[in-house]
């Protein structure tokens, strides 16, 4: 059965890295006789451009009728000019997405490859023990979607923006973090700022409720603000951490960066319909963009989670995972992991992907 993706290649070096995933799914059809049928529409800044908002109710529907969503990125210096509106900006486009979807969980897998040991900035004796981790952060509320406000009150600027949870939302995505602990190492860690804020305790409150129904696995919690120096003194404790959504924000770039790059880190967001979005967690650095600069491995590797999880195509997904270990282990690198040394452009290392595929 065919299955329709929707490409919203965005901004900046989005349509390039969209690009080698499409190249990369195109081998995977091949090879293993499935069909995908690709649809394009615009999002973000080039949606402003061309459709004067960052997504057109028309994408939208098309989004929702599809079998799963593959982004770019969006945003830019271009579109950061008080010029623009500011609900209308780039990256409105993708909140829209995600509320109108309700892409409640957003899972960040962060692993480091043999390869790329010595590119990440921790000591040896630590990257040593491995670093195997999943971040599950909720997605669709908290302090992003808010109430906010900017005013003026006596010659004095002043600004707010709320952080909200209701314990339904909290149930669901905890427990969609439970069970993804349970296929893993059964560990998970509530991240938090319990000691300060009512909405961290209310999620305490929650997460202890639902531990009741999963006892197999072991629950843990931590401040952000000490997550944040344990990620970087000893990631190998953490297995699954359950966050809000902008601790999971925040979290999600520095594990990435333990790991080798942010160009490496793919992300998946699932939500309550059969249409999840799958993107990496980088954005669109337009200082780069058109140069065949760009590391697409974070968007292969995202469309390698679209196959495992919304076509249930694991063997497949495997092929993909294993092609970029192998491309690695040859000393491939783009320009972001190079460390100085010879790099190969976006394009050569898609190639190299697909021809280990291939064979």
């Amino acid at each position: 059965m065919s299955k329709n993706i929707v490409l919203l290649k965005g901004d900046g070096i989005g349509p390039e890295i969209v690009d080698s995933a499409v190249k990369v799914l195109e081998e995977i059809a091949k090879k293993f006789g499935q069909e995908f049928n690709f649809i394009e529409r615009l999002v973000g800044g080039i949606a402003y451009d061309n459709e004067g908002a960052p997504i057109s109710d028309e994408t939208l529907e098309v989004c929702k009728n599809s079998d799963a969503i593959i982004l770019g990125a969006v945003g830019g210096p271009k579109w950061d000019s008080d010029e623009v509106d500011p609900k209308k900006r780039p990256e409105q486009g993708l909140l829209k997405l995600r509320k109108e979807l309700d892409l409640y969980a957003n899972l960040r897998p962060a692993t480091i490859y043999a390869a790329l040991k010595d590119d990440s900035p921790l000591k040896d004796r630590i990257v040593e023990k491995g670093i195997d981790l999943i971040i599950v952060r909720e997605l669709v509320g908290g302090i992003y979607f808010g109430e906010r406000k900017t005013y003026e009150e006596d010659g004095i600027r002043t600004a707010y923006d709320i952080e909200k949870y209701n314990e339904n939302e909290i149930k669901r995505i905890a427990k969609y973090a439970f069970k993804t602990a349970m296929r893993r190492r059964k560990k998970l860690t509530l991240v938090d700022k319990a000691n300060v804020l009512d909405s961290s305790k209310l999620w305490r409150k929650v997460i202890g409720e639902i531990a009741k129904y999963f006892a197999e696995v072991e629950v843990n919690y931590m401040y952000v603000d000490n997550c944040s120096m344990q990620l970087i003194a000893n990631p190998s404790q953490f297995d699954v951490i359950l966050t809000n959504n902008i601790f999971g924000d925040i979290l999600s770039d520095e594990t990435s960066m333990i790991t080798g790059s942010l160009g490496m880190q793919p992300s998946a967001s699932i939500g309550v319909s059969r249409v999840n979005m799958y993107e990496p967690i980088h954005g669109s650095a337009p200082d780069i963009a058109g140069k065949d600069l760009a590391n697409p491995i974070g968007t292969i590797l995202s469309a390698a989670m679209m196959l495992e999880y919304s076509f249930d195509m694991k063997k497949e997904a495997e092929t993909i995972r294993n092609a970029v270990e192998k491309v690695l282990d040859n000393n491939l690198r783009t320009k972001d992991i190079s460390s100085g040394k010879d790099f190969v452009k976006c394009s050569e290392i898609t190639e190299a992907i697909i021809e280990i595929i291939r064979k």
